[in-house]
């Protein structure tokens, strides 16, 4: 069988699912440097499935960063805004890594996998510049950073029934420590036979675990999931479906609603800024954008992310502009819209000026050339029961 390809590049780099995902038909598409599966067969019965039994997802393009060493905590606090530190082993950290202005480079999960081992997880396009910058700023500590994203996959598997079909796939030893695992929070597990480090996050909104294997290992995971998940309604799930599923969750992606004009305290994420680090002694803990990051929390936001519901049947996509009925002039852009395959209208995610930032608000869309209505509300626009 022949890949179907939309968009991709000559010069992208190969999943180590590449060979699988061809097998089953996918449309491939270039994403952050990366050929990956946009869909299978239907956008809508991907995401459909993940709301309903579960999904399959290659997510082996995110870039795996190890920093290892007596002192790599510290590294951690010193590069990051969050405080690593507090992380105890066996959980994760939604975190960031900004610029000295303040500016978001990425967003990153980090996993603390032993006392002086952390597991960093860039975004795909960014995962060179996080590996530079991480590497940079450790230097000085005893601590080492490790880019381990070419000998690594990553499959997950999302939805209400994640849990039953990974737990049955588990030695029977590791049952216990994947069952009861928390949210944010990660254990090595023996899964289909094969050595993983099986996490309990994702980004669909869903219960759901990823998995991070050897790269060799990746495709008999792949298929020892699918079997096994097939009967209770798992199906592959590529690109379009992720980006519905997460956009209905309210969460970011980078280059959409997080990139390097933004701080985070502008993405409504300033939670995520531990400005009450602190040294040994008890002093404020010197890190990256620490100085930036302060005074940006003093100030009034120029802009607001806002979830935005339809009114109507046309969605709003990326780029288009926010306006108020009677006005002409612009007071924000979509930064993420998708008819919604669960809530069945159209949302979206918007940065727009506060005056029009409270839930409630009326306003419109410039959908090629139509205003259609929306109205601001809060975030997110799903949560699963």
């Amino acid at each position: 069988m022949t890949d179907t390809t939309e968009g991709t590049d000559a010069q992208d780099r190969l999943s180590p699912l590449h060979d699988e995902h061809v097998a089953l038909g996918a449309a491939l598409t270039s994403f952050g440097g990366w050929q990956m599966p946009l869909r299978y067969g239907s956008d809508i019965a991907e995401h459909t499935a993940v709301r309903a039994a579960a999904g399959l997802f290659d997510l082996s393009h995110m870039g795996e960063i190890e920093v290892s060493g007596p002192q790599a905590a510290a590294a951690l606090d010193h590069a990051l805004v969050g405080n690593l530190t507090a992380v105890t082993p066996g959980r994760a950290r939604y975190t960031m890594i900004c610029a000295e202005d303040g500016s978001v480079l990425d967003d990153l999960v980090v996993y603390r996998k032993a006392d002086d081992v952390f597991m960093v997880v860039a975004n795909a396009g960014n995962a060179p510049l996080v590996t530079r910058e991480l590497d940079a700023r450790a230097e000085g500590f005893d601590a080492t950073v490790t880019d381990q994203a070419a000998e690594t996959a990553l499959v997950a598997v999302q939805g209400p029934r994640a849990a039953e079909i990974v737990v049955g796939l588990t030695a029977a030893d590791d049952v216990p420590a994947v069952r009861d695992m928390k949210y944010y929070a990660g254990a090595p597990a023996s899964v289909a036979g094969i050595d993983a480090f099986v996490a309990r996050t994702g980004y669909t909104g869903e219960d759901g675990f990823e998995l991070f294997v050897d790269a060799a290992q990746a495709p008999a995971l792949w298929r020892a999931v699918l079997a096994a998940g097939t009967p209770l309604g798992l199906v592959p799930a590529g690109l379009s479906a992720r980006d519905s599923l997460r956009l209905e969750a309210g969460m970011p992606l980078y280059g959409h609603e997080l990139d390097a004009t933004l701080t985070p305290y502008a993405a409504g994420l300033g939670r995520v800024v531990k400005l009450d680090k602190t040294d040994a002694d008890g002093a404020p803990l010197p890190f990256v954008g620490r100085a930036a990051l302060e005074a940006r929390k003093a100030s009034d936001p120029a802009r607001v992310l806002v979830g935005l519901r339809g009114a109507g049947r046309r969605p709003a996509r990326a780029g288009y502009d926010v306006l108020v009925p009677g006005m002409e002039f612009p007071l924000g852009r979509v930064t993420s819209g998708v008819p919604s395959p669960t809530l069945g209208y159209p949302i979206a995610m918007a940065y727009v000026t506060p005056e029009i930032s409270a839930e409630g608000t009326q306003v419109e869309v410039d959908v090629r050339g139509r205003r259609e209505p929306f109205v601001v509300v809060a975030l997110p626009f799903y949560t699963r029961t």
